[in-house]
């Protein structure tokens, strides 16, 4: 666990800070998301990826990329507070936003040891795979069996208190 007082870097900060933990031998994890309404899912994902290694990163869909890959009703919580949330939890070290389909981008640049994805994935099926072998990286799992989804906890919400509000 490294101790900053600001979490949220950018990329080209994020690069350099990684650089020297690289030279300290410490091993790096990154894993990605939207982590727009965080439940209970995401933080077992989020301890698991950080038990994996000395430094986590996580990558974080900005709001444009979520209205691609989600819908134009998504994100709920606005990358910036989305950003502060994950970056308050214990087993983060460092927070930075991304934009585009895949976190391809963040993963050339950072070329972390281990790209962790959640249980929804196999290793075989992590889209960034073969961008993380081009470099000499591993990819794995975190989290426990996918049970819990951002979209039934919207439908829930709409559900229970529809017009209600």
């Amino acid at each position: 666990m490294i101790m900053t007082k600001n979490k949220i870097k950018t990329l080209g900060e994020l690069k350099k800070i990684i650089n020297q933990l690289r030279k300290e031998k410490n091993k790096i994890i990154l894993t990605n998301g939207c982590f727009d309404l965080l439940h209970v899912g995401h933080i077992r994902y989020l301890e698991g990826a950080g038990k994996k290694g000395d430094v986590l990163i996580v990558a974080i869909n900005n709001d444009l990329s979520i209205k691609k890959i989600k819908d134009s009703n998504r994100p709920i919580i606005p990358q910036n507070e989305r950003a502060r949330i994950i970056a308050g939890l214990e087993c983060v070290d460092f927070v930075v936003l991304f934009s585009g389909r895949d976190v391809s981008s963040v993963l050339l640049a950072l070329k972390p040891d281990i790209h962790l994805k959640g249980t929804d994935y196999t290793p075989q099926t992590v889209p960034e795979r073969e961008v993380v072998f081009s470099y000499g990286g591993k990819v794995g799992i975190s989290g426990d069996k996918k049970k819990h989804a951002t979209r039934d906890l919207i439908k829930l919400i709409l559900r229970r208190y529809g017009k209600q509000i």
